[in-house]
């Protein structure tokens, strides 16, 4: 496990980016919005204390166990795989500005055309609308595809969005599953 990373190495990892887990093929291919600090001085997602997609993900059934942030690749081996929107890492998501976040979306629609996973989830509807100028998005299933991969779109799962505890978050994930391995 990583060690938690120094308020030097929180700095220096402003910009950096975050390696993509993905192949060819995934059941569900996760979408931040961009890492954060804490993930960029670690080299892993979702790595912040706090931040709710490793629990989500176990509690709603897509994993067999809680993985943690440097298991990433394990998510491979269960037909998932993690990017984001914005690669560069940033303290807030708030930092980013539209045309960052369209210009994201764009990188993201090529990858999934190349990668073809089954569906595309991004985790944040503020960010989502704005990288796909969906203005009434909301957290769920999507009317728009990328080629045969289908969105959804789930609530972000940091430890600062009050509107949804991990029970609720967990929820959401399921939904997904549900829809991903079908009746």
């Amino acid at each position: 496990m990583s060690a938690k990373p120094s308020a030097r190495e929180l700095a220096a990892a402003d910009g950096a980016t975050v390696p993509d887990v993905l192949a060819p093929g995934l059941r569900v291919l996760f979408c931040g919005i961009n890492p954060g600090l804490y993930s960029a001085a670690t080299g892993h997602h979702f790595a912040r204390p706090g931040n709710r997609f490793w629990p989500a993900l176990h509690v709603s059934g897509f994993t067999p166990r809680q993985f943690r942030p440097d298991e990433q690749e394990c998510l491979l081996d269960h037909g998932l795989g993690i990017t984001n929107l914005v690669a560069r890492a940033s303290a807030r998501a708030d930092q980013l500005g539209s045309e960052e976040l369209r210009a994201g979306g764009a990188r993201l629609r090529e990858a999934v055309r190349r990668t073809h996973p089954a569906w595309l989830a991004v985790v944040g509807v503020t960010a989502y609308r704005t990288a796909f100028d969906e203005r009434r998005a909301a957290v769920g299933p999507q009317q728009r595809a990328i080629g045969t991969t289908r969105l959804w779109v789930l609530p972000n799962p940091s430890g600062l969005n009050a509107h949804y505890n991990l029970e609720r978050l967990s929820e959401e994930f399921a939904r997904l599953r549900n829809a991903v391995e079908g009746p």
